[in-house]
């Protein structure tokens, strides 16, 4: 999708709801100087423009028992099979993104399991009957920092 033209006011409601979700969008609206309906306008068409992807409650996968976070490269046998390999991989709840990549794998994938042997059944009982010539697996020890794109950057870079 093209970049999407964005003034001010929509660069200041995406910093302040980046910073918290769940800002009442009275207090964006009070911090904008504008009125509580223009921001929910504002939200409505950043959400149209597909610029907002809606809103979710993040959880932590340690937290329910999902102590092993890896990330694995794929190389299909047959790559025309890439649509059918990508809804499999979709239909797996373990695999929470998937991208298509350029250098050394077809597919990236970042799976979270329960534990090593746990991602050990994941690897052999359902990635490699996904006709896999080879894969190479990273586990993460632990994230150093998950943020999103820093609005303020957007905001600094303007005309």
């Amino acid at each position: 999708m093209a970049n999407q033209k964005l003034d001010r006011l929509d660069k200041q409601i995406l910093k302040m709801i980046a910073d918290d979700a769940r800002v009442p969008f009275l207090e964006v609206a009070r911090a904008c100087n504008v009125s509580g309906a223009a921001i929910h306008q504002r939200i409505q068409k950043l959400t149209n423009i597909g610029v907002l992807k809606g809103s979710e409650f993040i959880i932590d996968p340690e937290k329910v028992g999902y102590e092993t976070c890896a990330f694995i490269g794929l190389n299909l046998k047959e790559p025309e099979s890439f649509d059918s390999v990508v809804d499999k991989l979709r239909q797996m709840p373990e695999v929470v993104e998937c991208h298509y990549t350029t250098g050394n794998y077809d597919l990236f994938i970042k799976v979270y399991a329960k534990n090593n042997h746990h991602l050990l059944n994941i690897i052999h009982d359902k990635l490699q009957p996904l006709g896999l010539s080879s894969s190479q697996t990273l586990i993460s020890f632990h994230s150093a920092f998950d943020h999103q794109l820093p609005v303020m950057d957007i905001i600094d870079g303007e005309e």
